[in-house]
């Protein structure tokens, strides 16, 4: 029986947060612990990289006897089943980003998704563990200054750049047929590929913004955990033309907030991409819908859901039911085992349909 139902302190797990470590989960781990701290006292600790200014995994799990105060939060893709080992006998979340991973949860374990996309396939994969939606938020910059109708608009005067795209994620369609397609039509296109001091700036800079990660995350065997620069760059008024895998259909809707990139033709991408070019604001999502889509991802609204999952966590410790005690967590059946009773019931069928009075399996 765990003795007290307040989580009292939370840890999110980073593996270091040094340059090499630099990208997208990292600025949302760090975002995170940020905006938890306003909820609990919140630290971000290491476990491949010793930082001066952050406590050291092994360093806590020596000092520190089971189960102990503190809710853990793990995210780091590859490195959750491994941290879920070390991390055994203490209230631990996993906060779900991409998902395809391969790896199964133990019973118990919370997910906290930041996607649709990945709560259902969590959903499906350990329906018996808690399960939570809290989606990423964009960093308030993006809100306050993005260049968007109805904020920080600049009228019709045309932007220097008339297409963005970021190199990383990029599919060779965009960057080896589109992008050179577009540039021999005359238009502006900058390809972003290194550190920009100031993105919203960049993003108020382009008309179009194109966004292809479909099959990037198909060739890494993972999914699109949220897809933030979809949204940073609705948030700084440019035309979104974008794939729409995975948790993209979370928040994009085809020829409402974006338009599909790749649609059928090479020809038929630049007539559309040149047109909304020439002349975003028919190609733009209508003010109304685009603010109510923002609204949800604001730093707000994710503090709002955090507290109620917290809330929701505390009352599973206080009915331990936070996988701390293996014998009391619910487990669902392998899907290898689930296809072979259900193979067996249908024989079963077969054979009492051709033989009366075969006892037939009484389901429970």
């Amino acid at each position: 029986m765990i003795a007290h139902a307040t989580i009292n302190s939370i840890r999110v797990l980073v593996p270091g947060t040094g340059t090499r470590f630099r990208c997208g989960g990292l600025a949302v781990a760090l975002q995170t612990a940020r905006l938890l701290g306003r909820l609990r006292p919140t630290q971000v600790v290491t476990y491949r990289a010793r930082e001066q200014e952050h406590p050291w995994l092994e360093d806590l799990l020596a000092q520190e006897s089971t189960p102990g105060a503190a809710l853990w939060l793990v995210s780091w893709g590859f490195d959750v089943p491994a941290l879920l080992a070390k991390l055994r006998g203490r209230p631990v979340v996993y906060q779900a980003h991409s998902s395809g991973y391969g790896f199964d949860l133990p019973p118990g374990v919370p997910v906290v998704a930041v996607s649709r996309n990945t709560l259902g396939y969590w959903g499906d994969r350990a329906p018996r563990n808690p399960l939570f939606l809290v989606p990423n938020a964009l960093e308030p910059q993006w809100l306050e200054r993005g260049a968007r109708p109805g904020a920080l608009d600049r009228g019709s005067d045309r932007r220097p750049i008339d297409v963005l795209v970021q190199q990383r994620k990029s599919s060779p369609y965009v960057l080896e047929r589109l992008v050179p397609a577009l540039r021999e039509q005359g238009l502006r296109v900058e390809v972003q590929s290194g550190w920009v001091e100031d993105l919203v700036e960049l993003f108020n800079s382009a008309s179009v913004y194109l966004y292809d990660s479909a099959e990037y995350w198909r060739g890494r065997g993972v999914s699109e955990g949220f897809g933030l620069p979809p949204l940073e760059a609705l948030a700084c008024g440019c035309v979104l033309f974008s794939s729409f895998n995975h948790a993209l259909a979370d928040t994009l809707t085809p020829g409402v907030t974006a338009h599909q990139i790749g649609q059928g033709s090479l020809q038929n991408d630049l007539s559309r991409i040149a047109a909304a070019a020439a002349t975003p604001e028919p190609w733009r999502p209508q003010p109304s819908v685009l603010e109510s889509l923002l609204a949800e991802v604001s730093e707000e609204r994710w503090l709002d859901h955090w507290q109620r999952t917290l809330e929701q966590l505390e009352q599973l410790q206080a009915q331990n039911a936070l996988g701390l005690d293996p014998a009391a967590a619910l487990r669902s059946p392998s899907t290898r085992r689930l296809r072979w009773e259900q193979r067996l019931d249908r024989l079963r069928g077969k054979v009492a349909d051709r033989l009366p009075g075969w006892p037939r399996r009484v389901r429970r």
